[in-house]
């Protein structure tokens, strides 16, 4: 099947939602099992905030539904029973793409947790399948292990990615670069992929794209920047600002380029906490933007008064970061959006 001759292509994650999926936490897979509480209070926060905006869809394993339902989050949530070893949903569920018809399938990709950090991940790998099925969405089996947080597009051919991740070995080792380059195109419609070379300092995920760049609209790209040279976030970041500025996308356009300062340094257990701005989540008519109080209270409000700035039309729903971002991810990477093709 030659995807492109389909015109399938992956819509931009501010185009209209039909609703949101994200997975609820399992404590047998995290890092910190002792905090499963307090992450499960972090992901209901964030489920309550999107659900102020759009219908949200929570996959929950059977044993753990009627736990959840107590919680009562909301007459916008549904919970939808499917067996998964981890909650990041961004990286194992479907990528939906949409055909010249308007008519939506979803991409399963391949999922090996990150390169095999963490076992057992079948049941994760099984997810995207059962979602579509459950909604009756065509299913589009890519042979690529993909994660859907390395991978950000402007919906109109232009997808932005990272060497550090897509070309990794612990990925796919068999395929070479212009094999990996011709599946993500094919599978997601895209004419011009922009290579950035690295992610933030800390992440776990060898470098997703979703903590460090983002389109904001066709032709403009917001990307979390550090000035302290002595911070290891300064070097990565100042290398992708310098391809950013020399790129330009699939309708030929320069990039607007515009900076967000990040957050200062935090550890826990004596590990680096990867916060990122860009780790916000598009939701209709709004934007769920993780914070992190404390010393990066100024950081906070230039980073909410900045998105403010850019998405005049959208309210910016903050939710506190901190809740989850212990087990290596936060807002963007729960969440998958099914577009609305109405």
């Amino acid at each position: 099947m030659n995807l492109k001759d389909l015109q399938y292509r992956m819509p931009a994650e501010w185009a209209k939602h039909e609703r949101t999926f994200i997975s609820w936490p399992v404590q047998a897979s995290m890092v910190y099992p002792d905090n499963y509480p307090s992450v499960s209070a972090g992901y209901a926060e964030i489920i309550r905030a999107m659900a102020e905006f759009e219908p949200v869809t929570v996959i929950v394993n059977p044993e753990e539904e009627e736990q959840v339902a107590k919680l009562n989050l909301g007459d916008n949530v549904t919970l939808l029973p499917i067996r998964h070893n981890d909650a990041w949903l961004r990286d194992n569920g479907p990528t939906f793409v949409v055909d010249k018809e308007g008519k939506l399938a979803g991409v399963n990709w391949k999922f090996n947790a990150w390169g095999g950090k963490y076992v057992p991940f079948d049941l994760d790998d099984a997810v995207a399948p059962q979602i579509l099925g459950h909604y009756g969405v065509k299913q589009l089996d890519a042979p690529l292990v993909m994660e859907g947080g390395s991978i950000h597009t402007d919906g109109e051919g232009t997808l932005i990615t990272t060497e550090e991740c897509l070309l990794n070995v612990n990925r796919n080792p068999e395929l070479s670069r212009e094999q990996i380059e011709g599946y993500v195109r094919q599978f997601t419609g895209t004419e011009s992929i922009i290579w950035l070379k690295r992610g933030l300092s800390g992440d776990e995920t060898d470098g997703h794209v979703d903590n460090i760049a983002c389109f904001a609209a066709p032709g403009k790209v917001i990307i979390q920047v550090c000035d302290d040279p002595q911070d290891e976030n300064y070097a990565i970041t100042q290398e992708n600002l310098r391809i950013l500025e020399a790129a330009v996308d699939a309708k030929g356009r320069k990039l607007e380029i515009v900076k967000l300062q990040q957050p200062p340094y935090r550890e826990y257990e004596g590990s680096r906490l990867t916060l990122s701005y860009l780790n916000f989540y598009f939701v209709n008519g709004g934007i769920i933007l993780p914070v992190f109080g404390g010393a990066a209270e100024e950081t906070d409000k230039l980073a909410a008064a900045k998105l403010a700035e850019l998405f005049p039309d959208r309210r910016i729903r903050t939710v506190n970061g901190m809740a989850v971002i212990g087990e290596g991810g936060n807002v963007h990477c729960t969440t998958q959006q099914m577009p609305s093709v109405n």
